[in-house]
């Protein structure tokens, strides 16, 4: 991947290897990609670098993390400008489009379905019947929801 050899020749503070998926890795400053030649997978790695290069390596709510992702995008289309590369603005939407859809899953109230927002700790607490529930941290499993407080029905 010619893109990939510039990349690493123009950060080599960050480390570069193949792997299953993209993704960026703060405690070993990685950048894991999947070795293809797709345009897909070269936005892919400009996103990740994104995060390396704001220094992104945690989030404590969903809110933080949406705006992380979007932060790393707008990174993203700058280093592809930077490069000479197109980056489609439909896929960074899609991109952003899967976190919304999985920050919905998780802050929907699993009684009443009311959506709310999380606090710290993956904890929520519903704004209409006061439920909370507790979800996963993993961004790329399915939006578990379990109830941490049983209160009486409305």
């Amino acid at each position: 991947m010619d893109v990939l050899s510039v990349l690493v020749a123009d950060h080599p503070e960050i480390q570069f290897v193949k792997g299953e998926r993209c993704c960026w890795s703060s405690e070993n400053h990685t950048i894991t990609y999947v070795e293809n030649t797709s345009e897909e997978s070269v936005w892919g790695i400009l996103h990740e670098l994104g995060h390396a290069l704001l220094g992104h390596n945690t989030y404590k709510t969903d809110v933080e993390l949406l705006q992380k992702e979007m932060l790393a995008w707008e990174k993203a289309c700058e280093l592809a400008a930077r490069y000479n590369i197109a980056l489609d603005e439909d896929h960074v939407q899609d991109c952003l489009d899967s976190y919304r859809d999985w920050i919905n899953k998780r802050s929907t109230c699993p009684r009443c379905g009311v959506k709310t927002l999380s606090s710290a700790d993956n904890i929520y607490q519903c704004f209409n019947c006061q439920t909370t529930w507790k979800v996963s941290p993993a961004r790329h499993h399915r939006a578990y929801r379990r109830k941490t407080q049983k209160l009486p029905q409305v």
